[in-house]
């Protein structure tokens, strides 16, 4: 592991060993498999053809942060659903910056999981793309989290968020909620919105002790179960 990385919170899951990472990211290393959820790629530009005043686009950011997230030993890169605010999001990105997204796509196995924004994505934005889940291993990965989770789901799109007050100070920023079998990603996208951990439909998928992990000021910190 690269020592010049900020920590992560180790997390194993179904016998996996995986790292919660600062960008919202999970890393696999036995696999060299990196996981992110709902990049939402070009968001700003699809609010701004819909007539709703959302930000610029964020997608040179996302592109950065996705290349910071990238190990020499990568061999696959597992997108769970939402890459892209809709089906015509491959479209939207500036000549540059689809160059960008497939030079990443083209470095190694890049697999795009289908999400509730943008089915039926054309082919031609680089990888691959796979409807439903995927099963790697001790885990399965899907787009959004079956009611009854089998071993070692992985999934997003909820992009859960949690407040805390820690030693008298307060920590707010979206997080990482697992048990021991399933596993829910925060939204590496920007401008993505997200649920409390304590709302119903979170509190429906962890009705036992709810793990947290909560990424504030560039780290990964390790709540008491909840």
């Amino acid at each position: 592991m690269d020592c010049a990385r900020p920590s992560g919170h180790p997390i194993e899951l179904n016998g996996a060993r995986l790292l919660a990472e600062p960008s919202g990211a999970v890393w696999w290393q036995d696999e060299g498999t990196l996981i992110v959820a709902d990049l939402h790629l070009d968001k700003g530009s699809s609010g701004a053809a819909d007539g709703a005043p959302l930000p610029p686009s964020n997608t040179i950011a996302m592109l950065e942060r996705l290349v910071q997230s990238i190990r020499p030993d990568l061999r696959r890169v597992l997108c769970l659903g939402d890459g892209f605010p809709d089906s015509r999001g491959p479209e939207r990105p500036s000549d540059p910056d689809r160059a960008r997204i497939a030079a990443l796509t083209q470095s190694c196995d890049w697999i795009w999981l289908e999400g509730s924004h943008d089915p039926g994505l054309p082919d031609g934005r680089g990888g691959r793309i796979v409807m439903g889940e995927l099963a790697a291993g001790p885990l399965v990965f899907r787009p959004i989290a079956a009611s009854a989770a089998d071993p070692g789901e992985v999934s997003g799109h909820y992009h859960p968020k949690v407040g805390v007050s820690l030693r008298g100070r307060r920590f707010a920023g979206p997080c990482f909620l697992y048990d021991g079998r399933r596993l829910v990603l925060p939204a590496f996208g920007a401008s993505a919105g997200g649920l409390d951990r304590g709302a119903p439909e979170l509190r429906a998928l962890f009705p036992g002790r709810m793990s947290v992990a909560l990424i504030a000021r560039g780290r990964v910190v390790a709540l008491p179960p909840w």
